[in-house]
């Protein structure tokens, strides 16, 4: 969700160029089942332009109605959505709808934050009632400050208290510039993936070959720098070329993604493997807790953008713990 507020904080600040007010809302509880879970957020601007959803659909254009008050006023106010009488999800939602004006020291703050890939803590304040109430609204903690999200807000903090930590932005590395690498850097752009390539430098490659990813590097395996992945990063080694897959890999032995996928069948993947090991003899055997290869799941994948469906619902399943199936064979809720 890291990444929807990302786009919040970006449209925020396009709409207050333009002297345009804008309203946060949030989806602060929920009473049985859902599109969308507690913590999801839209904002909606002066002009009733939304970015964001807070459902699949059915709810945005009652919470867009609800919003003109605050937009009035300047006063939160909490709106309930009862799902069980309309066709759709079957639950009860409960949305806080607050102005937003955040400060432009909390904007530096969460820029910092973004860049240092560190967690976002946010508190909103709220009764499961329809009111309006100058105590209802929502608090942001940004690395060692704390930040009101409307500045003339006065929370009651004697309301119930919905609680959330964002991580950060998931990460994904590509190691090739091949035209399966620019499909893989295009899906997971489009689910807010901060996306980085790695090209050869005698490659000629572009960023703007690639859509949506956050930078292009054109380096050689000895130049890789570790130090940014993370356990929110995944790798993925998918040069075409042997060799460069094996100097990557021995590059990346002293990191630990959530995730590093190998291109290619069961058979290069061994030899690949066995060779590493040869030249990284004392490797933790943890490090192959996080190798998968051929990587992505059997889908039946043929195409470049099927087999980048595959990959990323892969490293979805690894870095949620979740086993692959189909939820018709899933007893219980979705998300339980």
């Amino acid at each position: 969700m890291t990444h929807e507020l990302k786009k919040i904080i970006s449209t925020y600040l396009e709409a207050h160029e333009k002297g345009l007010k804008t309203v946060l809302t949030t989806v602060v509880a929920l009473d049985g089942s859902s599109y969308r879970r507690p913590g999801v957020r839209m904002l909606i601007l002066e002009n009733e332009q939304m970015v964001g959803a807070v459902s699949g659909g059915c709810v945005e254009k009652e919470v867009l109605r609800q919003s003109v008050s605050v937009f009035k006023d300047d006063v939160a106010k909490v709106m309930t959505y009862d799902g069980r009488y309309r066709l759709g999800c079957e639950g009860i939602l409960y949305v806080l709808i607050e102005p937003f004006s955040p400060s432009a020291e909390m904007i530096n703050a969460f820029n910092q934050t973004i860049a240092a890939r560190t967690s976002i803590s946010i508190s909103s304040y709220y009764i499961k009632e329809v009111q309006h109430d100058v105590g209802f609204g929502s608090e942001i903690q940004l690395q060692d400050k704390i930040f009101q999200v409307h500045h003339v807000a006065k929370l009651n903090r004697k309301a119930l208290k919905f609680e959330q930590r964002l991580k950060p932005c998931y990460r994904l590395i590509i190691i090739g510039s091949e035209h399966d690498a620019v499909e893989l850097s295009w899906f997971a752009s489009h689910m807010g993936w901060e996306v980085i390539v790695i090209a050869h430098p005698t490659e000629e490659k572009k960023q703007k070959d690639f859509p949506g990813s956050l930078a292009l590097k054109g380096i050689v395996a000895d130049d890789m720098d570790i130090s940014q992945i993370d356990q929110q990063t995944a790798v993925i080694l998918m040069t075409h070329s042997y060799v460069k897959d094996l100097q990557f890999l021995i590059s990346l032995q002293k990191s630990r993604p959530a995730y590093l996928g190998l291109l290619g069948p069961n058979k290069r993947r061994e030899k690949l493997l066995s060779e590493f090991l040869e030249y990284c003899s004392d490797i933790d055997d943890a490090f192959f807790d996080h190798v998968y290869g051929p990587a992505g799941l059997n889908i039946g994948g043929e195409t470049p953008q099927e087999i980048a469906i595959a990959i990323l619902a892969e490293i979805l399943s690894v870095i949620r713990g979740k086993e692959p199936m189909s939820l018709r064979d899933k007893s219980g809720g979705i998300h339980s």
